[in-house]
């Protein structure tokens, strides 16, 4: 894109976006959806990003509701955002009960039980069912401005169904496990430091002075107690959260009512037992009395309010220690410190070994071979190493060195400017070509069955295996010489390799490794760029066109490209059969139609379903809004369950679906 034409498209944006500001702030009259809204303000975003040359405090970009940002202002809490008190057993809660029928003079309490998201606390702000105000909870009294950052947030919605006044609620800010863990892959593959848990980037990604790097980030909210009401509302907590699902916030579905003390400690068990299958990291329930005349009888000391207490969970950490310190090298050529523990279980998990991240990380905590360690699984599945107890460390223990060159194959190291990671140099490095293999043959790429790690380093070793479309040369002779192969092994795996090869273009460019070119952007790579041909001469405008692709991965894109061995091998590749241009298809039955898919189906997975839907013409997508046609339940659907209900979505289940998609096979 020339800066004439960029100059011109912004202006005309920042028109448009005004002209939509206006009429929805204003004049109460929006013309268009929060989500074509959304495309025009990202659009601008991304152009100001790329032609910094015409931004300007002036710019909707820097202003939401026409505030230009200057840094996080303070807002005042008119009502405090008080902490929690802690239970850790079922004496304590049973001594909090006490307490609570004492103070407020009755027995039989009624209680709600929630899960205690790990993330930032929040206040929003609707005035006349506009979100006009969004702040941290800061010291409970004051706190910072963040309402340009979760304006940004998908779910968090701008306008809501009660519009008789003011109405202040308390919420959390978090990101998703499966969204962090890719948004931390992401991270580490562009060589910059990754978070080392969900809490931490939440918290980081919303406090952003720039917004549209918060706007980058996949963060979510869920809203949990009403502060004020110009309006009458329930007298029961419980019929508040689901007034505040009805007005289209969002509520989390396993909210329960509880009625005595059992059922709060079987709560707490059951949610202990879900903890690793939850989609958010949670530390906890908290356990609230439901009667809101109750609670004001009840009221709060300077710290927190007495009619409310957090059951935190087990803690999922453990101490161990360090028996040695490795550098591995991945796909990408980046050196990532490991360390190799005494095992030790950790929430049901044996875990031995914790991924150190970089060299800047490994020095910032000083860790050691020998050293003691407190190991966390971070959201219950990813290990982190805490803490290093410096006080029991051996007294011969010697400071780590990191490699100066590449411990696999010699060659020199490098940093690139912007990142923390190093990486090794060398392009037919074996560690590197190993892991692009695994990465080529995994289940997302080729799904090449039995193509696994010991038998990928016996082909590398032997040298056997130099380069991606080697694979294809191998014969089942040769194959069944290797120790524990055999002759059906051998032939098994020769019949998987012949069958990648009619995998989709698509999933061909995933397999590739291109960097920062994930299953969702090798589809509409390969739907923009009907041949590798024509991917492999678009120019940095004809990528950025495409929804997804920002500067960064066009970047890679082409970089990938210039590369001699790379399109020696992609020549190769077509050479041996390997489909190199997408299907036409026509259109499907299911054309226009959007899906969405919540909880475990019993006959298939979830992409397997995707992969049924797509073909057929529909689309799938990852949350549920006003666009969806289809929710999709299979078995412990999880919350986007009743936002579907609540926007009056059809809902099919397991049994609807496979009646539907049988209907077109």
């Amino acid at each position: 894109m020339d800066k004439e034409f960029a100059k011109k498209r912004i202006e005309e944006l920042r028109s448009q976006i005004e002209r939509h500001r206006k009429l929805y702030y204003e004049e109460n009259a929006p013309v268009i959806s929060d989500y074509e809204y959304d495309l025009l303000e990202k659009e601008l975003i991304d152009l100001e990003e790329k032609f910094p040359e015409y931004k300007t405090k002036e710019s909707p970009s820097e202003k939401v509701g026409g505030a230009v940002s200057k840094g996080f202002a303070s807002v005042v809490h008119p009502f405090p955002l008080l902490s929690l008190e802690n239970a850790y057993n079922e004496g304590e809660i049973k001594d909090w009960i006490s307490r609570l029928e004492r103070t407020v003079e009755k027995t039989d309490l009624e209680f709600v039980g929630e899960l205690k998201f790990d993330g930032l606390s929040v206040a929003l702000f609707y005035e006349f069912g506009k979100l006009s105000k969004a702040a941290t909870r800061g010291d409970g009294t004051i706190g910072e401005d963040v309402t340009q950052n979760v304006l940004r947030i998908n779910n968090v919605p701008k306008q809501i169904g009660f519009k008789e006044g003011a109405l202040i609620v308390r919420g959390e800010i978090y990101m998703p496990l499966k969204e962090f863990k890719e948004f931390n892959e992401k991270r580490e593959e562009e060589g910059l430091e990754v978070f080392s848990n969900p809490r931490n980037a939440a918290a980081g990604s919303l406090r952003q002075l720039d917004p549209s790097i918060t706007a980058q980030r996949p963060l979510s909210l869920y809203v949990y107690q009403i502060m004020n009401c110009t309006s009458r509302i329930p007298q029961t907590h419980y019929e508040c959260l689901q007034l505040l699902s009805e007005w289209g916030l969002p509520v989390d579905s396993r909210t329960r009512l509880l009625f005595s003390e059992k059922e709060i400690v079987d709560f707490w068990r059951e949610m202990v037992e879900k903890r690793d299958s939850l989609p958010y990291d949670a530390d906890g329930v908290v356990i609230k009395l439901n009667s809101l005349e109750l609670q004001k009888r009840a009221g709060s000391t300077a710290k927190a309010p007495r009619w409310a207490v957090a059951f935190k969970f087990p803690p999922e950490q453990a101490k161990t220690k360090i028996k040695e310190i490795v550098v591995q090298v991945g796909r990408t050529g980046a050196l990532t410190p490991v360390a190799n523990l005494e095992p030790v279980k950790i929430g049901g998990v044996v875990v031995s070994r914790v991924s150190l991240h970089n060299e800047e990380e490994l020095k910032k905590k000083d860790v050691r071979v020998g050293d003691t360690v407190l190991i966390e699984r971070a959201g219950g599945v990813i290990p982190y190493l805490v803490r290093v107890f410096e006080e029991e460390r051996p007294p011969n223990s010697k400071e780590f060195v990191f490699p100066e060159v590449c411990p696999v194959c010699g060659n020199r190291i490098h940093k690139s400017e912007g990142e923390v990671i190093k990486r090794c140099s060398n392009r037919n490095c074996k560690a590197q070509l190993k892991e692009a293999i695994r990465h080529f043959a995994s289940r997302e790429g080729m799904d090449i069955a039995g193509l696994g790690k010991i038998l990928i380093d016996k082909l590398v070793e032997s040298g056997k295996v130099k380069t991606l479309s080697d694979l294809y040369l191998l014969n089942e002779k040769e194959l069944a010489l290797f120790e524990r192969m055999g002759e059906k092994s051998a032939k098994n795996l020769i019949e998987e390799i012949e069958k990648s090869k009619n995998r989709s273009y698509d999933r061909l460019l995933y397999a590739l490794g291109i960097r920062m070119v994930g299953e969702e952007t090798a589809k509409v790579l390969a739907e923009k760029f009907y041949t590798i041909d024509l991917l492999k001469n678009a120019n940095e405008e004809d990528l950025m066109k495409i929804q997804g692709v920002g500067p960064k991965v066009s970047k890679e894109i082409i970089e990938f490209f210039k590369v001699e061995d790379n399109v020696k091998l992609i020549e190769n590749l077509k050479s041996l059969g390997l489909k190199m241009e997408g299907e036409k298809k026509e259109e499907g039955p299911l054309k226009g139609l959007t899906f969405v898919l919540t909880g475990t189906l019993s006959k298939m997975s979830r992409n397997e379903a995707k992969e049924i839907l797509e073909n057929l013409g529909g689309k799938v997508s990852n949350s549920v809004t006003k666009e969806t046609n289809f929710l999709i339940v299979g078995r412990e659907p999880g919350s986007k369950l009743e936002k579907a209900k609540k926007l009056n979505i059809k809902i099919l289940d397991e049994l609807e679906f496979e009646k539907l998609i049988s209907s077109y096979s």
